[in-house]
């Protein structure tokens, strides 16, 4: 894959991740609204799916580790900067992107925001997340930090602090992963140790990083809700 095909899917990422943490758009909404996300082939479409909803479901977590790795905080004007060290990270410890297309496109994407200014800064960070990111995560209370301040003081005041917590530990878990196939359900549900719906579909019992899953390189199936998929199926 050359460095604009590794680019793109990367700056569409960029893109709905802005939609929702800065024009508050739903992520649902963004993706349908976004040019970029329905040019890209299915099997871009999932990777950008995934980096955007596992990058907001750990944007506590990750919003911590870039906090810890600065000396100084990153300027307001900045913000895409901040993005692009969010994607990165959460590509480096959760979706399970190899380090040097993590970090040689997150540092290569600074050139078209106009913060090539910010390069040196944002190879830093990320190198340093690559080399002791996974031992940073274990110190972390991920719970607490990927739960925003009044949600969590909501739960606590209804519920008790237990509860409250099961309740952060759930909304972590990774949702089942639907995918729909070309052909061969059978034949792909034993590869990929899924289970095979009433509407064709596959399901796998937690999403986890879709680019390491067989099949993913050959575009032979591509992630869609089960629902989505049955009128199709009824046709």
């Amino acid at each position: 894959m050359n460095d604009q095909t590794s680019l793109k899917p990367r700056r569409v990422a960029l893109e709905l991740l802005g939609d929702v943490l800065k024009r508050h758009h739903p992520l649902d909404d963004a993706l349908a609204s976004s040019k970029g996300f329905v040019q890209l082939n299915v099997r871009d479409r999932a990777f950008v799916r995934h980096l955007v909803t596992t990058t907001l479901r750990r944007l506590g977590q990750i919003d911590d580790l870039i906090g810890n790795c600065l000396e100084r905080p990153l300027p307001r004007k900045a913000i895409a900067v901040r993005d692009v060290l969010r994607l990165g990270i959460c590509q480096l410890l959760f979706a399970r992107t190899p380090a040097h297309a993590a970090v040689d496109t997150a540092v290569t994407m600074l050139d078209g925001l106009g913060f090539a200014n910010f390069k040196k800064l944002v190879n830093a960070v990320l190198r340093r997340i690559g080399r002791d990111g996974e031992k940073m995560l274990t110190t972390q209370d991920a719970a607490r930090l990927n739960t925003p301040d009044w949600l969590w003081d909501s739960w606590r005041a209804a519920y008790g602090i237990d509860t409250c917590r099961a309740i952060a530990e759930a909304h972590l878990s990774e949702p089942p992963l639907d995918l729909s196939v070309a052909r061969d359900p059978e034949l792909w549900a034993d590869k990929l140790d899924a289970t095979v719906l009433a509407t064709g579909s596959l399901r796998l019992k937690s999403g986890g990083a879709v680019t390491g899953l067989a099949g993913f390189d050959e575009g032979a199936w591509w992630v869609q809700d089960a629902a989505a998929a049955l009128p199709v199926s009824l046709l």
